[in-house]
């Protein structure tokens, strides 16, 4: 028997503000075996019975059950819809018709807007980060069958009706390319607006729109008033309708926010609350017409999902006392949120918190490494109350909270809670296994995810930085797709990438870029704010990531034009087939730098040309796939001229690399770089190279990330499993061993002695390094991808058993549904277990296995010495020795 378990629109379980032309996926589950489906039905209505369709496909004969497409179906503004499936397999099981997935459209076209941008804030609080209340009384003469809004701002907002938050989003509309591209959010508001008069409330604060952002601190980076917009569709129980914006008609007063930054926290003065405000009952009198502010309509773009939340509630763990004397909070995780603190409130006292990571040696308040961010929490209190104070304008990274000042008695632990906050990801991947340790990096690879995934991939929390640093995001792309359902998030952020790319094709360092062309460059950005390889290739690794985890083409056109732009900037800063621009960052914090230096030793001229042959092939096999021959072939052709280029100036005669470090060796190997002959030879060397380290890496960024990967596809599983197990400075586990809770930025951030590295720059929450998760998913479990039919559509499983693991769990939850692989080791005897989704396929290779002793119903081939075989939908449970 087979059923359709979930259908998603645009990955998303009923997604709000779908524009354009939305793509539906669903996943069929039930206890047949090899599952294919042979066709489907899809209808779309706007009510649940579907008594009225908008669209019916028919049966459709085709196997596809994910970015399936409604062609002729056009989306209405402000619209509920409703969709279902049902399918037939190639067996003729049904499954009968699907439970309805419901969507809501967004506004569909520009000239639908007529909201006005409104504001509170005159030219004289350009140097302010206080928050407006923006407020409007809504009189409605008849019941309401049904209320959409569509709200947006420059700064962060939080709308509300009748005192009632709308919608569960944080920090929105979020962090984008404001002036080229600004998100808006859209909400189900029927249960909130009633017959009579309504209390529309938008309070605004400065965010990372008008607030001090940056290097150095720049403020105003995209304007200097915040404001808000509002849009609301209103249909009545007589089926009429009503079309309700921001206007010149709106009043504006400050709120009890009197400072709020992203960096240094939020101050909140109660005695400028105001009672019966959220009601109608409080009378306007003393606030004053709000002022209008242009912004280009074209910039609009709804946010579907993928929305900044309160994801996880972290009640504190303990509070101590210092050897210092300082009262500190321990949640016992590294963390990105908020702190909510409750008290009893006496008038003239205040709360004074400060957010920070980690413990000093002797036990005591770390906060060098935050630079200047202040990370504080004040809360100023007007009267006698029992208060629950939670900031709304602002996030701190930390896993402590220092109480400078608690009013109204002693602090004690359950007092205060924390909050997460990230961008709202489906988790897809688990991974566990017999080491602890192990488990324990990968908790910390998916906290740093989650720590760093606030609307854009930044760099770390904490400090005064907090941007969408490129290369990180880039190299880490791969793990993050296994752990998280990214799809919406990189999309989002791609177009951002794109928005702010130099009409030469260069791509920025951070984006959104809030450097180039302004005043914002310390020591090191202050060489070049753009183009740097590694970096700026995220411009074409992501979308190729995306494509290969969901088979999705739509994100390959959308940043066509991106992608063949970077390739184009490296191209005409070539001589020779070697380019360099500017600020190169190279093989970033690696521990082969020279003393007092951030750039490690291989050469940035290499690193340059080995992205420019990597992103050059990908962007060839991209034109291929979206059936762009001409460019194809072009760009191919460059790539081999690329790579013969690394040839020539990075190979010595006799077959060694020019550069002897761990990274050259494995950027050659793993980006296929090194002429055949020599393959061997490299793959030996880098071992010598890790060997003259006693086993330890020296690598940085780019260097990183693919040791394993270079190790494991040459012949040297064993080599790779030690390197990941080494626990002592530096490596993976010495950082868990330290207690991290979350990937640190440097190897040793905090070195065994007790001892910090430099406060200038050490993050105790920085993914970077956690991108080894992908060799763990990849070839740990061994569930990898197919290139030729990507989204898991047909799954290689290839686990490679090693590091004295008894046991290994990896699942993955595709677009088709979950890919599962896990092995269990009885001295030479290893037990595999495999299950793959119905309406998929997989081959399951075994690298290290001497004989099978049960095929668990396959039929398994060796060819060139590694036997395998292909399977279905089924748990296949295969017994060999190695």
């Amino acid at each position: 028997m087979i059923t359709i378990g979930s259908i998603k629109t645009d990955y998303l379980e009923r997604p709000l503000g779908v524009t354009g032309q939305p793509q539906f996926s669903w996943v069929i589950e039930g206890d047949s075996v090899h599952v294919i489906q042979k066709n489907y039905q899809l209808q779309i209505s706007t009510v649940s019975d579907f008594s009225h369709l908008c669209f019916d496909s028919k049966t459709v004969l085709s196997n596809q059950s994910a970015q399936v497409k409604a062609e002729s179906f056009v989306l209405e503004t402000a619209c509920r819809y409703f969709c279902r499936v049902r399918v037939v397999s190639t067996d003729g099981e049904e499954t009968g018709w699907s439970s309805p997935a419901e969507f809501i459209s967004g506004i569909q076209t520009e000239a639908e807007w007529k909201a006005k941008f409104i504001t509170g804030e005159t030219e004289e609080e350009a140097g302010k980060s206080s928050a407006t209340y923006l407020r409007k009384i809504l009189p409605l003469r008849k019941k309401v069958k049904e209320a959409i809004a569509y709200t947006s701002a420059l700064g962060l907002y939080e709308f509300s009706i009748n005192g009632i938050k709308i919608g569960t989003e944080e920090m929105a509309p979020g962090w984008t390319s404001y002036n080229k591209h600004l998100l808006y959010q859209t909400n189900d508001i029927t249960q909130q607006i009633k017959k009579g008069y309504n209390v529309l409330v938008a309070e605004v604060g400065a965010g990372w729109y008008k607030g001090k952002m940056g290097f150095v601190g720049n403020r105003n980076n995209y304007g200097d008033k915040t404001a808000f917009l509002a849009q609301l569709y209103v249909t009545y129980e007589d089926d009429s309708k009503d079309i309700f914006v921001t206007d010149e008609n709106w009043f504006y007063c400050k709120s009890p926010v009197v400072f709020a930054e992203i960096y240094d926290g939020e101050i909140y003065d109660s005695s400028l609350e105001q009672e019966d405000f959220f009601t109608p009952e409080y009378y306007d009198y003393d606030m004053e017409e709000v002022m209008l502010v242009e912004h280009p309509y074209s910039t609009l773009t709804a946010q579907e999902g993928c929305r900044v939340k309160k994801m996880d509630t972290m009640p504190a763990v303990s509070i101590f006392t210092t050897p210092t004397g300082d009262t500190v909070v321990d949640f016992g995780q590294n963390m990105t949120g908020w702190v909510e603190t409750t008290f009893r409130s006496v008038p003239g006292e205040s709360l004074v918190l400060h957010c920070f990571e980690v413990l000093d040696s002797e036990g005591n308040v770390y906060l060098d490494n935050l630079r200047s961010a202040k990370q504080e929490i004040i809360y100023l209190c007007s009267r006698e109350d029992r208060v629950t104070y939670c900031p709304k304008f602002t996030f701190y990274g930390f896993r402590y909270v220092k109480v400078d000042s608690f009013p109204g008695g002693t602090p004690k632990a359950e007092d205060f809670t924390a909050y997460t906050l990230h961008s709202e990801m489906e988790q897809t991947g688990t991974f566990e296994c017999s080491n602890q340790d192990i488990n324990q990096l990968q908790h910390n690879i998916t906290w740093g995810l989650k720590g760093n995934f606030l609307d854009v991939p930044t760099d770390c929390p904490q400090r005064n930085e907090r941007l969408g640093w490129t290369g990180d995001a880039q190299i880490f792309c791969r793990t993050a797709s296994y752990l998280m359902n990214t799809y919406q998030f990189f999309a989002k952020w791609l177009k951002d990438v794109a928005a702010d790319q130099a009409e030469d094709g260069g791509v920025a360092h951070v984006v959104p870029d809030i450097v180039t062309g302004s005043s914002d460059s310390d020591w090191l950005v202050g060489q070049g704010t753009m183009s740097a390889a590694a970096w700026a290739d995220v411009a074409v690794i992501n979308p190729w990531t995306m494509y290969l985890t969901y088979g999705d083409t739509k994100i390959l056109e959308d940043q066509y034009e991106s992608m063949k732009g970077w390739i184009d900037f490296m191209t005409a800063h070539a001589v020779d087939g070697i380019w360099t621009y500017k600020l190169q960052f190279g093989d970033w914090v690696a521990l082969d730098a020279e003393e007092g230096s951030y750039f490690g030793a291989t050469p940035t001229d290499l690193t340059c040309v080995a992205y420019y042959a990597y992103s050059s092939g990908l962007f060839a096999k991209i034109a291929k796939v979206l059936g762009k021959e001409e460019d194809a072939k072009e760009y191919l052709q460059l790539h081999e001229s690329v790579v013969k280029a690394f040839h020539r100036h990075y190979f010595n005669a006799d077959g060694s690399m020019t550069a002897s470090t761990q990274t050259a060796h494995i950027i050659a190997l793993y980006f296929k770089l090194v002429p055949d002959e020599y393959i061997d030879k490299t793959a030996a060397a880098l071992v010598k190279l890790l060997e003259k380290e006693n086993g330890h890496l020296v690598t940085g960024f780019i260097g990183t990330p693919y040791f394993c990967h270079a190790l494991s596809q040459n012949g040297y599983i064993k080599e790779a499993y030690e390197l990941l197990l080494k626990d002592d400075f530096p490596s993976w586990l010495y950082q868990v061993k330290m207690g991290a809770t979350t990937v640190w930025e440097h190897w040793d951030g905090i070195k065994p002695d007790g001892t910090m590295w430099s406060p200038d720059m050490n993050s105790f929450n920085h993914y970077a390094y956690g991108a080894i998760g992908e060799w763990l998913y990849r070839v740990v479990a061994g569930i990898e991808i197919d290139e030729e039919a990507p989204g898991y559509k047909h799954s290689i499983i290839c686990p490679r058993i090693g590091g004295n693991l008894s046991y290994v769990t990896g699942t993955y939850q595709s677009v088709y549904g979950k890919v599962s692989s896990s092995w269990t080791k009885e001295g030479d005897k290893v037990t595999l277990r495999v299950k793959v989704p119905h309406n998929t396929t997989a081959e399951i290779r075994l690298m290290d296995a001497k004989e099978i002793l049960e095929n668990g119903g396959l039929v398994f081939e060796e060819k060139d010495g590694i036997k395998s075989a292909e399977t279905g939908s089924k748990e296949a449970v295969i017994v060999y020795t190695v």
